[in-house]
């Protein structure tokens, strides 16, 4: 409570409330006081919800919302707090050299002159002051009791001075004791100056409430902050607003605005200098009639000097008013200094500490530097000196009525953020938001951070423009940049609660074509080991929809890691690559039963995957035929879930080997392993021409992230299947990297046909809204490919036969359901004209595609139990084989994901 009392009675009390008191009047005054304590009551409240909020430890009020409600809100804070105080060092600076100038002018004695004699005592007491807080503070809260106990011995020094008979000597300064008639003229506004407002007189009085915080700043020393703090900061503020409308209302009602402080000024003085003996009473008459004002009825004139605006005295014109009224004149000079100084001392230690604190948490870069320790105490030398250097630049000003405005802004913008800090942790109901103070309301707070903003702007709007920019920075440079620290934030908590509630929204909205995403539930196992497949399909999902990486752990695998490990670096891998996707594994005896959990578990309400993305079996031949039974039965189950099912095939592979330590998971190990040795070491060069790994600030980079060159993305569109197969790549296009590509749409028809087959797909792209400009006509597609084609067909199946043309039925029924894999003569020939289709497609893809950046081509589909799955790799072997670029294979679940229609 002493050290809230001790930052609030400031320089404003006692060198500026007189003033404001003159201008606004003492009603408007009152109002000023009220407005002020409501927006530093409904601070303190939250204040004393925040501190009850856990347990408290030192770092002052940085500490407790940053650990309370979480680094975004807590570095804002504490950063624009440690500012505000280091120039609130200069503001009681300021007030102290301004009362040293008055005193020094009283005996006509000046450095320089009035202005410069400010600049160079305040320089020098910052400095003083600097050095006593470098040297060490044990005494300081001794000395803290001792400024208190002064500031109390001028205040009742003052009180009595106002009940002292005036001297002629101070009505000539306007003073005449308690006056029925100075209040009622002193109640109503008299507005002066270019400040001369209500809230160019709020700007300036407001520095003076903003102390509430100095109790908190302490906190480290209390024995039991969680009640010292609500209890002291409440009991200083309703002391120190009862002392402030007192000394405004008293001071009111005993001083004049205006005053010339001549004894000469008197009445009988005019009356001696016009007095005509023959003319008696006309004589009288000239001398009252050239009085002016509330004065003449006390016997004195200053009509002169307010005619002229020179009056140096009064309310209006004094600062020093309440040295003049009070008992014993020297007491409010130390009273002046004992607020001051304490007021001073005590900000440019909080600053610093804040400062370091908020560095030490590592929150922003460069700062760092300043937050570093020495001796004992870690004392923040560094920080001293950066505090010391803000207070100085605004010392220089030399004007305490420009500094003080500025100090409201930061401190109406500190207490904005803490309102609205404890609202928004009310709001989320985030069962870690339990304060033992329960004397708050979250609506009250939300008042009080809109009162705060409001006031801001009203102030000085371009001033509070580039406060709010700040703050607005300093939120989204934490939000984006996460730094390692779990303090439970309560931004983290809002957007869970927001997260919750748009997603049980979802479950009441009806699907519709316009509102299809592709959402892809990613076959990648751990992430890092298939880049290219993840950056794939992370490109055309990155803030248009879901992405989940699916990881199946054999459960004959050793675990090397827990599984919250697990899932935290497989994580942050997707977070350090910019990948916007979930990730998630599952245990499962094989691929094919842990795809089926991920694809039935995955996802939450309309949040779900509907399709399937996987990297192409390049070791299909040379793994186990479970292995390849498991694989092909993935695709078949996506289609029996009603997935869209999308297969990646690179030339190079998609798996690489990293030489860490990793839980390698066997489910996704038959890939093609490229060795350590498969890419380059160094940090090769990333084109979209070099489809190697290489490897960039130690992580492996694919073409995926690189920005491709101008090379067309080939759509072969041979059977509608919703639409997808067009739809992911016109999302591709829309990306920066792949911007330079350009789309061509290849479909297949008869010669006679072609040009009407051109425009109607034309037409129906057009209708789609897509900017597909180039369309290729197929006309050759159904015929007989090359024998060098099928030879290479013919050499994948060979190892799979059955040979079975002259054994009985029976006998192939038996071979077959002994071993289902194998291809019966009666299977081969019954697909023939599908097998010789895919060998057909891969040579038009050899013709047109081998310089494109992707070809994008429909998934062949078979029957499942008509269809062996070698039968089935074979085809899609032959189809994809020998290609530079990456293939995509894609085949939709038959759902519209496109549409032209707008209704």
């Amino acid at each position: 409570m002493i050290r809230c009392m001790l930052n609030i009675w400031g320089v404003i009390l006692y060198l500026r409330l007189p003033w404001i008191t003159a201008q606004a009047g003492i009603g408007l005054t009152w109002l000023i006081i009220l407005l002020s304590v409501a927006v530093t009551t409904i601070t303190g409240l939250s204040v004393s919800a925040i501190s009850t909020n856990g347990k408290v430890k030192s770092g002052g009020t940085y500490f407790l919302i940053s650990r309370s409600l979480g680094p975004e809100l807590g570095g804002s804070i504490g950063l624009i707090f440690a500012f505000a105080n280091a120039v609130a060092v200069a503001m009681h600076t300021v007030g102290f050299a301004e009362t040293v100038r008055d005193l020094m002018m009283e005996y006509n004695c000046t450095i320089v002159d009035p202005v410069n004699d400010i600049r160079i005592i305040g320089v020098i007491t910052v400095t003083v002051l600097l050095a006593i807080s470098l040297a060490g503070m044990e005494w300081e809260a001794k000395a803290q009791i001792v400024f208190f106990l002064v500031i109390l011995v001028s205040l009742v020094n003052y009180a009595i001075g106002t009940v002292i008979p005036a001297t002629e000597e101070k009505q000539s300064m306007g003073f005449f004791n308690y006056k029925a008639s100075i209040f009622a003229e002193n109640f109503i506004p008299h507005w002066q100056g270019e400040s001369g407002s209500f809230f160019g007189m709020f700007s300036i009085f407001f520095p003076s409430a903003t102390g509430i915080l100095a109790g908190a700043n302490i906190s480290g020393d209390l024995k039991d902050p969680a009640v010292a703090i609500p209890k002291g900061t409440l009991l200083a503020i309703f002391w120190t607003t009862i002392s402030y409308l007192a000394v405004s209302a008293t001071i009111g009602s005993c001083v004049l605005r205006d005053a010339s402080g001549n004894i000469n000024d008197t009445l009988e003085a005019a009356l001696n200098e016009t007095l005509v003996p023959e003319l008696n009473g006309i004589a009288i008459g000239n001398a009252t009639s050239d009085c002016e004002g509330l004065e003449c009825n006390y016997g004195w004139n200053f009509t002169d000097c307010r005619t002229n605006e020179n009056c140096q005295y009064g309310l209006m014109n004094y600062y020093q008013t309440m040295s003049m009224v009070s008992g014993f004149a020297p007491l409010i000079t130390a009273g002046i200094f004992g607020a001051t100084l304490s007021s001073a001392l005590a900000c440019l230690v909080s600053a610093p500490k804040v400062f370091q604190c908020l560095c030490e948490d590592k929150l922003y870069p460069v700062i760092g530097f300043f937050g570093k320790g020495y001796g004992k105490n870690k004392e923040p030398i560094r920080g001293y000196i950066l505090a010391f250097l803000i207070a100085v630049g605004f010392i220089l000003i030399a004007e305490l009525n420009t500094i003080a405005p500025i100090i409201s802004n930061f401190f109406l913008c500190s207490y904005a953020l803490i309102n609205f800090s404890c609202f928004h942790a009310s709001i989320t109901n985030s069962p870690g938001w339990r304060p033992s103070f329960h004397y708050y309301n979250k609506w009250i707070a939300l008042l009080g951070a809109g009162i705060s903003v409001v006031i801001m702007f009203l102030l000085t709007w371009w001033a509070a423009v580039i406060a709010v920019g700040i703050i607005v920075f300093l939120l989204g440079y934490v939000t984006y940049k996460k730094p390692d620290v779990n303090w439970g934030s309560s931004v983290q908590a809002g957007s869970y609660n927001m997260a919750l509630t748009y997603s049980l929204s979802l479950s009441g909205v009806e699907d519709h074509v316009k509102n299809f995403r592709p959402q892809c539930l990613v076959l990648t196992g751990p992430p890092n080991l298939r880049p290219a497949l993840v950056d794939f399909v992370g490109t055309f999902t990155k803030k248009v929809s879901l992405m989940i990486c699916g990881n199946v752990v054999m459960e004959t695998s050793k675990i090397t890691a827990t599984a919250s490990e697990s899932w935290k670096g497989h994580t942050k891998w997707l977070e350090k690559r910019k990948i916007r996707s979930f990730y998630t594994d599952i245990r499962a005896t094989n691929l094919r039963r842990g795809a089926a959990y991920l694809m039935q578990a995955s996802g939450l309400g309309k949040l779900k995957p509907n399709t399937i993305v996987m990297g192409f079996k390049n070791d299909w031949q040379e793994d186990s035929l479970e292995n390849l039974e498991n694989y092909v039965g993935v695709i078949q189950d996506a289609f029996d879930c009603n997935f869209a099912v999308c297969i990646l095939r690179m030339k190079e592979g998609l798996y690489i080997s990293r030489m860490m330590e990793i839980h390698v998971n066997e489910a996704f190990q038959s890939d093609e392993d490229l060795s350590k040795d498969s890419y380059k070491e160094s940090s090769s060069r990333c084109t979209a021409d070099a489809p190697e790994y290489p490897v960039v600030d130690g992580e492996s980079r694919s073409i995926f992230q690189c920005k491709q060159a101008k090379k067309y993305i080939d759509i072969y569109w041979l059977c509608d299947d919703g639409g997808l197969t067009i739809l992911v790549p016109y999302l591709l296009s829309r990306r920066k990297r792949w911007g330079n590509c350009k789309v061509r749409v290849f479909i297949s028809t008869s010669t006679e046909k072609s040009d009407q087959e051109k425009e109607a797909m034309k037409s129906l792209l057009s209708k789609f809204r897509l900017r597909f400009k180039e369309i290729v006509v197929l006309t050759d597609t159904d015929q007989k490919p090359h024998p060098e084609s099928m030879k290479v067909f013919e050499d994948l199946v060979a190892p799979y036969r059955l040979n079975d043309g002259m054994k009985a039925d029976s006998t192939v029924q038996e071979l077959k359901s002994e071993n289902p894999w194998k291809i019966s003569d009666q299977e081969l020939l019954w697909h023939i004209k599908k097998s010789e289709k895919q060998a057909r497609l891969n040579e038009i893809m050899k013709e047109n595609s081998q310089d494109a950046a992707l070809i994008v081509m429909s998934l062949p589909v078979a029957r499942r139990d008509a269809c062996p799955s070698t039968l089935y790799m074979a085809w899609l072997e032959t189809l994809s084989h020998g290609l530079n670029p990456p293939v995509l294979l894609i085949r939709g679940n038959q759902q519209n994901a496109i549409t032209f229609y707008c209704q």
